[in-house]
């Protein structure tokens, strides 16, 4: 099993994946376009929400175990780095251009035999990975956020992934303790269209007048168990990227029930983006807090 790995991209997802690696006792490489970025991001992995001092506070590590853990992991902004690397997976935003290009330069360092991953939640590996030479070593490992926390890791099989890199990726997962799903290469994979699909049905209800936003989630968390109802979801996630899904979706796929509705556009054209501060009101429009 790979035990040097390597992590391209430094944001929420970067740092939890790369997290999860140094708890393992793998030799970690961060990298990121600057040492700024990069600095941010070791005390968020140290310090963060979501970080190893978390860990410290409730007992499960020591100190001393948080220093030697931040000690598997090194930082940089050269690629070339990656030259003894066994496994590399980009977790760069959703950004096409930028894949293809992270990519190409991953290849470019990697040795023959390292495994390349794809941390998308949506795209087509086979898209991604499309100027990839040798495409038997690729493949998806989509994480879920928070990854130190997630169990779930959904590992995406292309027409092409070799059995040797997908047996790995899968060992890699369970050794991590995650739970590792193995789906066909597909826009959305399961994930995706499933969440994608609750939250617009959630949305043309809604417009229906079939229940109130607020009794949305409330019958989505009381009667489904789930953490967060389909609003306080897309809050999250944010409108304009529900949108982005939604038309990604749709143009691969022509089903139309991925479109986003009209009021998912409305609020994105107003400029509408979604968070924290931004809810629902009772006339079908998102309002600002602030």
């Amino acid at each position: 099993m790979a035990k040097k790995v390597a992590v391209i991209g430094s944001g929420i997802m970067g740092q939890g994946i790369s997290q999860v690696f140094i708890r393992q006792g793998f030799d970690t490489l961060l990298i990121d376009i600057n040492d700024a970025i990069l600095e941010n991001a070791k005390n968020s992995i140290a310090d963060g929400k979501f970080g190893l001092a978390r860990l410290v506070q409730k007992g499960t590590i020591t100190e001393e175990q948080k220093k030697e853990y931040m000690n598997n992991l090194t930082t940089s902004t050269d690629y070339g780095k990656l030259s003894d690397r066994e496994f590399v997976i980009e977790a760069v935003p959703e950004i096409m251009d930028l894949k293809l290009k992270v990519m190409e330069s991953i290849e470019k360092n990697i040795p023959e035999n390292a495994i390349i991953a794809s941390n998308t939640s949506g795209i087509m590996i086979s898209e991604i990975g499309m100027n990839i030479k040798n495409k038997g070593r690729l493949l998806g490992m989509h994480w879920f956020n928070p990854a130190p926390v997630m169990k779930l890791i959904e590992v995406v099989k292309t027409p092409f992934t070799s059995q040797d890199a997908l047996d790995t990726v899968i060992d890699m997962a369970k050794a991590m303790g995650k739970e590792p799903v193995v789906v066909k290469d597909y826009p959305g994979f399961f994930t995706t269209n499933f969440v994608h699909s609750w939250l617009v049905a959630s949305l043309r209800m809604y417009e229906k007048g079939i229940a109130s936003m607020e009794d949305i989630d409330k019958m989505a968390k009381l009667g489904f168990g789930f953490p967060m109802g389909p609003f306080e979801l897309m809050d999250t996630i944010g409108l304009d990227t529900m949108k982005e899904i939604g038309d990604y979706l749709y143009s691969e796929t022509g089903d139309e029930r991925m479109l986003p509705p009209p009021i998912l556009k409305e609020m994105v054209y107003a400029g509408y983006r979604g968070n924290s501060k931004i809810k629902m009101n009772s006339r079908g429009g998102w309002y600002d807090l602030k």
